[in-house]
């Protein structure tokens, strides 16, 4: 996409020295970039999902549910069920991915003279939809072990005075968890200071700390941002949800586009729930893997970090050379602009296989030249 713009478009002035998000999107055997879950849908899955289509297919000249009131129970169950809570439908409200989630929550909580704050390094579309939507953007530094300094925050938030604080764990692109405990005292603060505090779980279901939905019933201000893209394998489809009180839920529908789930994102959600059991599966042998390829780079004397979600971050003393070497023979990491790390999304174990070769050819190559 050109960064220069025609003089006749009137493109706001603080979009145009900026880029689309987006990873590098490259025909290569193996694409490890961009935390996807590797494992397709089963034969009972896909055919379980024609079914659902058939079922919409004569109704499609009607409008979704416009308050995806069926899904939304059927969140609420799988919700409960992991981490024995008692929501109901009020507390859940799915969206086209995450990020159509937090977009919401500016829209609804923050935007012109209105201030958000995280804790960088961290997903960047938190900054990014910041901008968008004209809110201010403070960030708090992560220490060097990319965790958070909740004692720091404690005496600087009341400054900030932000009305959303996000904070992303397991983090993106760092991998790390933020304890149950951390979490909780964050919510305490940002409770004094009149903040939404936004827990974004997107890897939850890799990690195993508890998740943050246990607080939501003492803190009412705490709200869990979640996705069905990485433990349910189902990027394709583009469904998040939010967690939070009642009342949060109600105000986002302030700012919703109507009738913004079609039909067959909720059919096809609804079918991934129902076979939550067999998708969940997965997760456990990716997590095994994770610990697999980690311990082999280490064998290479390739140094890693510690990760609760579906990737990691790992050493490399030129970064962008190392990414150029591996998608040269067909391997796509992600170089995310860390000093001397990248990030590779856990994959296939021939696909892990082929990058843990690679990387070995590629380092063999370097202490050769």
């Amino acid at each position: 996409m050109s960064s220069t713009w025609p003089s006749w478009l009137p493109l706001r002035d603080d979009l145009r020295d900026q880029v689309a998000y987006g990873a590098p999107q490259l025909e290569v055997p193996v694409r490890l970039n961009t935390n996807e879950n590797p494992f397709g849908p089963s034969k009972s899955l896909v055919k379980d999902l024609e079914h659902a289509l058939s079922e919409i297919g004569t109704h499609l000249n009607r409008y979704p549910d416009r308050d995806s009131m069926t899904l939304r129970q059927s969140l609420a169950r799988y919700i409960n069920e992991t981490s024995d809570t008692t929501f109901t439908a009020e507390n859940i409200w799915p969206a086209n991915g995450s990020n159509e989630v937090i977009q919401s929550l500016f829209l609804a909580f923050a935007g012109h003279s209105r201030v958000a704050a995280g804790f960088e390094p961290s997903y960047s579309m938190h900054r990014n939809i910041a901008r968008v939507t004209g809110t201010s953007w403070h960030s708090w530094e992560r220490r060097d072990d990319y965790s958070i300094d909740v004692n720091h925050i404690k005496e600087r938030a009341s400054e900030v005075r932000a009305t959303l604080i996000f904070l992303t764990t397991p983090n993106n692109p760092t991998g790390t968890i933020t304890n149950i405990e951390d979490i909780r005292r964050l919510a305490e603060i940002s409770g004094r200071t009149g903040a939404l505090l936004v827990i974004d779980e997107a890897y939850q279901e890799f990690s195993a700390q508890p998740s943050a939905v246990t607080l939501i019933d003492e803190f009412p201000h705490v709200v869990v941002s979640r996705t069905m893209s990485k433990a349910f394998a189902f990027a394709g489809t583009r469904v998040g949800y939010l967690v939070g009180n009642a009342k949060v839920i109600d105000a986002l529908q302030l700012v919703r586009l109507p009738y913004h789930l079609s039909s067959a994102t909720q059919a096809f959600a609804l079918v991934a729930l129902d076979h939550s059991q067999e998708l969940l599966a997965n997760v456990a042998l990716l997590r095994q893997e994770r610990e697999r390829v980690r311990a082999a780079l280490a064998r290479l004397g390739v140094n890693s970090l510690e990760s609760g979600a579906n990737f990691f971050l790992f050493s490399a003393q030129n970064p962008g050379k190392l990414w150029q070497k591996l998608v040269d023979v067909g391997v796509l990491v992600r170089d995310v602009g860390l000093p001397s790390h990248l990030r590779v999304t856990i994959g296939t174990p021939e696909e892990n296989d082929r990058f843990l070769a690679s990387i070995k050819d590629a380092l063999g190559e370097s202490s050769s030249g």
